[in-house]
């Protein structure tokens, strides 16, 4: 007889595809989700990525019951709990996901090592990414540091091996003690934060059965116009996968295999952005200081001038910059943003008003839905000119140009900044220079709308000074252009 096992479950909730629920499942199986937020520090989850994790823990707690195997959830220490679970189980191993941040490979290596020492052991499956990270390296045997020749390395290593089929059913292995209840992970927001996820549920559906409708969604629609209407944030242009991606309730092996099946050469554009997330997981792995300390040396002496007041309105999307404030009030209102208004968001940030991106990142891993720390923290790296890619360092977004470009009609705008929704299109992105009668037919006061907090030739000119004393004057006057 097979001997029981435990199924570790931590950022791939969900049956299909999930290898480490096929080795678990040759015998008894106990499926668990340890909540230890001592051991993830900085990096523990934020408000709206517990929300999620609530919802989609309820739903792979159904599917998992009606399978045979319910889940059992605990909360603490989670090295110390699952050793003594499997040894009071009896379970000869523990089953599950690897992982690419700093805490939860510290919290492998101390799990294998009180494992090993009772002739158990911890089996690690490749269950939430394309390629094993530390597999993937340049000719000379090194870390990729640039997005491109690492997404063709892995284009040409072939398609990737097809999904895997969930067992079922399953044979439950009881545990020797109850555990939690959902509510008692405390993972909701309580009073008076209470109202500011009230709207996540008209916006997802977490759970696997909500990735797999989303991703079906997307591919039968969504996927033949991907190209041409991803950066227009008025409408639904992207794939909305990103947090069931992030909890892994669908696998990118599957993302990219319906991707194939439904658009074949067509859909690269978009697998481009699944690579993009394997090389920031690529780059986290191989550079866990990513999410709090610059990549490339000479930014860790930018002069940023932190200020209390500039992040606060940025925070409240009060920037006075409409595009900018539109993205962030639709990131307080349904825990996520376009991605081209991340990007000019962002920009904003740390370029115009010279605030650190770190507390960018901290804002986005406590407010966003798919709080990712590889994506995350690559991404803000991107943004300061402070990552290991090749990006034009000395960009500086212009976020009245990106707001006409990528929203001309302003519906992104009046959508999220209902104050601006009677303003003529040519003065959307720019009502600051409405004539006043304009101003004052739309109800336009400086209390309803604010100027912006800083001007964007100030702004601009202010952060290209700054990248100059970084880069030690290195910058080409002809290419710091927006």
């Amino acid at each position: 007889m097979t001997a029981p096992a435990i199924l570790w479950f931590r950022q791939d909730l969900r049956l299909a595809d999930n290898p480490a629920l096929v080795a678990a499942a040759k015998g008894p199986v106990l499926p668990v989700f340890v909540l230890d937020d001592a051991a993830a520090g900085r990096l523990a989850f934020g408000g709206a990525a517990r929300w999620w994790l609530h919802h989609s823990l309820a739903a792979l707690g159904r599917d998992l019951a009606a399978r045979g195997a319910p889940l059992l959830l605990l909360r603490g220490d989670g090295v110390s709990l699952l050793a003594d679970l499997a040894e009071r189980t009896g379970a000869a191993s523990i089953e599950a996901g690897w992982l690419v941040e700093p805490w939860p490979r510290a919290q492998e290596s101390s799990l294998s090592a009180r494992l090993l020492a009772g002739g158990r052991r911890l089996n690690l499956h490749a269950s939430t990414h394309l390629l094993r990270p530390d597999a993937i390296l340049s000719g000379a045997g090194r870390p990729y540091t640039v997005y491109a020749p690492f997404a063709r390395k892995v284009l040409a290593g072939g398609e990737p091996p097809a999904p895997i089929e969930p067992p079922a059913p399953l044979r439950g292995l009881a545990p020797p003690a109850p555990g939690l209840p959902l509510a008692a992970l405390d993972l909701l927001p309580r009073p008076p934060q209470s109202d500011w996820a009230a709207e996540f549920g008209t916006a997802w559906r977490p759970g696997e059965a909500g990735a797999l409708e989303r991703l079906a969604r997307f591919t039968a629609g969504g996927l033949p116009n991907y190209p041409t209407r991803r950066n227009d944030p008025s409408v639904e242009g992207s794939s909305g996968l990103s947090p069931h991606l992030r909890w892994g309730e669908v696998s990118p092996r599957q993302v990219w295999h319906a991707a194939r099946e439904a658009g074949g050469e067509e859909a690269v554009p978009f697998l481009r952005e699944i690579l993009w997330r394997e090389f920031s997981h690529h780059l986290l792995w191989h550079r866990p200081e990513i999410t709090q300390t610059a990549l490339r040396a000479p930014f860790a002496r930018f002069p940023f001038a932190p200020d209390r007041n500039l992040l606060a309105a940025w925070h409240r999307g009060r920037t006075g910059y409409p595009i900018v404030d539109a993205g962030m009030r639709q990131l307080w209102r349904i825990g996520w943003m376009h991605n081209r208004v991340r990007m000019v968001a962002s920009s904003l940030l740390v370029k115009h008003l010279l605030q650190p991106w770190q507390d960018g990142f901290d804002w986005f891993m406590d407010t966003l839905v798919d709080a990712d720390p590889a994506n995350n923290g690559a991404s803000w790296q991107w943004i300061a000119g402070s990552g290991t890619d090749s990006s034009p360092y000395f960009r500086v977004f212009n976020p009245i140009a990106q707001g006409e470009k990528f929203d001309p009609e302003g519906a992104y705008v009046r959508r999220w900044v209902p104050e601006l929704a009677p303003m003529p299109s040519r003065f959307v992105h720019r009502p600051w220079e409405a004539p006043e009668e304009i101003r004052r037919a739309a109800g336009l006061t400086e209390a309803a709308y604010p100027r912006p907090v800083v001007g964007h030739a100030e702004g601009r000119a202010r952060a290209l000074a700054a990248l100059r004393a970084t880069a030690r004057g290195e910058l080409p006057e002809e290419e710091a252009a927006d």
